[in-house]
């Protein structure tokens, strides 16, 4: 599999009316794909294990979709394969009245991993140009007038671009993942979810709603993933109506993501190396404890 047809980094247009939210990268069911996974869940233990320890670069995952598409099932996907202790996890829902009082980014900044991290975005300050954008919701928000024009989404997309930019080029990668499924197939999942009463709980009465505004939503995702797409901070567009393809693709492109930033263990000086072996010998000499 090429993910990197899945790839967008300004260098080519993303259609949406043209992306086949069904296509499984030449696997031919899900049995297949499975046997991969031990093996992307030590290969990311490794990895994760390397960037903690180098401390060097941070990682930032952002997941963005419509309900349904799979993103809460993505985020336990990765985080099995990974200590706990090296990744943060944060879901983006309304704004608290406390973000509110501050700028769209601020409450993505506050949370922006670490150098060994990773953080996990569950929806982000992208929103801010795709909810905000379908529904009007910058004629309501807490900003003077002078900031409500018409081109404040086409502002907000070069600030996004200009933050992306400044984080990569202050060590950090940014992997931005949009779950690209089909109106049939996000239907078909709303049903499991009525008709399952384990699954009721994960039913919101405003999943309809918003269904209202489908052809907007991808108006919104198309317009968004061209204006921000760049070569160090691309867009990949995973197809998602098949989860388990979906959640093979996204271990791809985070294992390569790793790779290319090839972090590894420090290494230690000559003098260090001599002082941890007197420890080794002042250990191998202890008396042994007979009680």
């Amino acid at each position: 599999m090429n993910i990197q047809d899945f790839c967008y980094d300004g260098s080519k247009k993303f259609k949406i009316k043209e992306f086949d939210t069904k296509q499984t990268g030449g696997f031919e069911n899900k049995t297949v794909v499975e046997n991969y996974r031990d093996e992307h869940i030590l290969r990311l233990q490794e990895y994760q294990e390397k960037l903690f320890a180098e401390n060097k670069e941070g990682l930032l995952i952002i997941f963005q979709a419509m309900d349904a598409a799979g993103k809460d099932g993505a985020v336990k996907y990765v985080m099995s394969g990974v200590n706990p202790a090296g990744v943060s996890v944060y879901n983006f829902k309304v704004p608290s009245s406390e973000e509110s009082e501050h700028d769209y980014l601020w409450r993505a900044m506050r949370v922006a991993p670490k150098r060994g991290m990773i953080a996990i975005f569950n929806r982000s300050y992208y929103e801010d140009v795709l909810v905000v954008k379908v529904h009007n919701l910058q004629l309501n928000a807490i900003l003077p007038d002078r900031c409500k024009s018409a081109k404040i989404f086409d502002q907000r997309y070069k600030q996004i671009k200009n933050y992306e930019k400044h984080l990569y080029q202050n060590g950090f990668r940014i992997i931005k993942i949009f779950l690209n499924i089909s109106k049939e197939e996000q239907k078909k999942q709303f049903l499991q979810r009525i008709d399952d009463p384990t699954k009721n709980w994960k039913f919101a009465d405003g999943d309809i709603a918003e269904r209202d505004y489908w052809d907007s939503y991808m108006d919104a995702y198309q317009d968004a993933i061209n204006a921000t797409a760049t070569p160090e901070t691309p867009w990949y567009v995973v197809p998602s109506d098949k989860k388990w393809f979906a959640r093979e693709l996204i271990a791809e492109i985070i294992l390569k993501t790793l790779k290319d930033m090839n972090p590894h263990y420090p290494e230690v000086s000559e003098e260090r190396v001599k002082i941890l072996d007197e420890f080794r010998t002042k250990l191998l000499n202890e008396p042994e404890n007979t009680k």
